[in-house]
């Protein structure tokens, strides 16, 4: 008779289980056929940039923001008011202390920022970087232009601006790795397929309209007869159109290639005073950011076995040359 009683047990803790595994499986597959799976509110993933007031992250926080209305989740954005890796180092530290759901970061500077990137997997929080990569660090990805592909594609425009003759300078920011990567695309590109171009000068703009002026300023001043400058970054294509059009002795004076399309840089497109300038996927940036952080926070990867992991270490975003024939089309609807 016991045996029996225990026999019953077993069958009832049987189907109990049966019914609420069951049960676990239809809410699932009922969220997957509602749009897929979805979070809470009180469930909080945060951007972290730098310089965050400027337009050039407005694109991106709304794909971010886009991507956490889809999944029924908040954000937040958080960064350095300034250029200031120390600030941009210390915001981290304090988004970690909050323990988000997850943190999109575009690196500053990546040495710097590494070790505390690294805290925070280490803390269980997940991480993906955008725009400007930590490659060192334990990120799970990174999302963001493939920026010496881009730099190689700005020597080509730069190549047809200028007849595929002449001294070229380039006016960049060097501790920030894409920066890096898009100097060192336009370079290789110029040296390798262009012979009858050279780089006479890359000088420090230290992302800043002021400073990238003065630059083109003493650029100018050295190499009055320069045919082209490539600027990493709009701030400085910015402060670049500023010096040409006042001291260049030159009637057409030099081409310019910038970077990015915040307003001011595609006004001095329309205008003549930028010839191109080069558009990143900033929206798919923050989106696909969100997107990979949700994906890493609902355990849809095993994050204690790399092999098994299906958010990818790198995506390229794209870029896309802006003319005076296409600028309308990137102005902010």
């Amino acid at each position: 008779m016991r045996k029996i009683w225990i026999v019953y047990l077993l069958l009832i803790a049987c189907f109990a289980f049966y019914v609420l595994n069951y049960r676990a499986q239809s809410q699932i597959s009922d969220q997957r056929n509602a749009g897929g799976l979805r979070g809470s509110m009180d469930e909080k993933y945060v951007m972290v940039t730098f310089q965050m007031g400027i337009d050039y992250w407005k694109s991106g926080l709304k794909g971010f923001e886009d991507a956490a209305q889809a999944l029924n989740v908040s954000v937040e954005y958080r960064g350095a008011t300034q250029r200031d890796v120390h600030e941009q180092r210390t915001v981290l530290e304090q988004v970690i202390a909050k323990k988000p759901a997850g943190i999109a970061i575009s690196a500053m500077h990546a040495a710097e920022l590494t070790a505390t990137i690294n805290k925070a997997v280490e803390a269980g929080i997940p991480v993906v970087l955008f725009d400007s990569d930590a490659p060192g660090s334990r990120a799970y990805s990174f999302l963001g232009t493939n920026n010496y592909a881009a730099g190689a594609r700005a020597a080509d425009k730069m190549a047809e601006l200028t007849g595929g003759r002449g001294k070229l300078a380039i006016i960049t920011v060097p501790d920030q790795q894409n920066h890096l990567d898009r100097t060192q695309g336009f370079a290789d590109t110029i040296a390798a397929e262009f012979p009858e171009l050279s780089v006479v000068v890359i000088k420090n703009g230290k992302g800043d309209p002021l400073y990238s002026r003065q630059a083109a300023e003493e650029i100018l001043l050295s190499f009055p007869d320069v045919a082209g400058i490539f600027t990493t970054e709009a701030n400085g294509g910015i402060g670049v159109a500023e010096a040409v059009r006042e001291y260049s002795s030159s009637a057409a004076g030099p081409r310019i290639v910038s970077f990015d399309t915040d307003k001011g840089t595609l006004d001095l497109v329309k205008s003549g005073d930028i010839d191109a300038t080069m558009a990143q996927g900033t929206w798919n940036m923050g989106y696909w950011a969100m997107q990979f952080l949700f994906s890493l926070n609902h355990g849809m990867n095993d994050t204690r076995n790399p092999g098994s992991l299906q958010v990818p270490q790198q995506v390229d975003t794209g870029i896309t040359v802006v003319t005076r024939q296409n600028v309308n089309d990137y102005y902010a609807k």
